[in-house]
């Protein structure tokens, strides 16, 4: 059979290679399940925490804050992995990418997924017992839109747009742990990171744009269509436009803005190169949002620690 060119690869999310393939096969599904082989979602679901609790001024001072988020982000990625592969089972086996994930291909039990849910729950509830107590709350909150999460792309042309709410909602917890309280610097940092996960989840959902329309999965990808460089330019510009308004709350100054210039040449230069009729350039722009999380949680260090 003829390969297709390297640029139309579609790159599965189970690849066993490296250091996964040597595991048992078990503890294998079991890494796999939470991707935890893959940790682009764990850096995603991290940096609006990290950008919350710099920007409010805990970047010098509260470095076990951090990491007690970092943890957190890997936990609950992890379980939202999980519950996302049990709900979308039936649907991953109709997409090319998905369809060797363990639960989609029959090599582990629901019981084993639901007991390893629970599992990466314990552990967010850990961390979420380490905060103070309105980011408790504001944490427990997460858990509704976490749940509907999944049955987002069955009825709406916009599951990417709930997946900004969910991957964003840290934002909302970074700040009240450090202040104990809100503003509205926090609410513009999470509407304006509600856009850029819009915008990078756009840009991955590229790869399953043919496999989504046999299956009838809805996606901001296919509702863009032709316009997809454009409307994602637009999300991205949204974001970039609510950050600069929280960092104008923090520190109302031109020199705050110009800190979100490196993240904003960043956000352009993948609009520029992107190109959406190649999956694999598609995922190398969407994996560039690891760097992107870091320019901007410096450009919060610097607002916050100066304000």
């Amino acid at each position: 059979m003829e390969r297709p060119p390297p640029d139309r690869v579609i790159v599965p999310d189970t690849e066993q290679r490296g250091l996964v393939a040597a595991l048992p096969s078990t503890l294998r599904d079991l890494v796999q399940l939470a991707r935890l082989d893959r940790p682009i979602g764990i850096w995603l679901l991290f940096w609006p925490g990290a950008w919350a609790i710099a920007l409010a001024g805990g970047g010098r001072g509260r470095l076990d804050l951090i990491l007690w988020f970092a943890l957190g982000a890997a936990a609950m990625r992890g379980a939202g992995c999980v519950y996302n592969d049990i709900v979308d089972r039936d649907l991953d086996r109709k997409v090319a990418r998905t369809r060797s994930r363990p639960l989609a291909s029959g090599r582990m039990s629901l019981r084993t997924a639901w007991l390893f849910l629970v599992a990466l729950c314990m552990v967010g509830l850990v961390v979420l017992l380490r905060l103070d107590r309105t980011a408790q709350i504001v944490g427990l909150a997460s858990l509704a839109p976490v749940a509907l999460y999944p049955f987002m792309k069955r009825i709406t042309w916009w599951p990417q747009a709930w997946l900004g709410i969910v991957f964003s909602w840290a934002a909302l917890v970074g700040w009240p742990a450090v202040t104990g309280g809100f503003s509205a610097a926090p609410l513009l940092l999470y509407a304006g990171s509600i856009f850029w996960v819009i915008g990078y989840d756009t840009i991955y959902a590229v790869q399953d744009i043919e496999d989504d329309a046999l299956a009838g999965v809805k996606s901001s990808a296919r509702a863009m269509g032709r316009h997809l460089r454009a409307g994602t330019a637009l999300c991205y510009a949204l974001a970039v436009a609510l950050w600069a308004a929280a960092f104008w709350q923090v520190r109302p100054d031109p020199l705050a803005l110009a800190a979100l210039a490196p993240m904003a040449l960043h956000l352009g230069w993948q609009i520029a190169t992107l190109d959406p009729s190649s999956g694999t350039n598609a995922l190398a722009r969407f994996r560039a949002n690891r760097f992107a999380g870091l320019l901007m949680f410096l450009a919060c260090f610097v607002v916050g620690s100066t304000a």
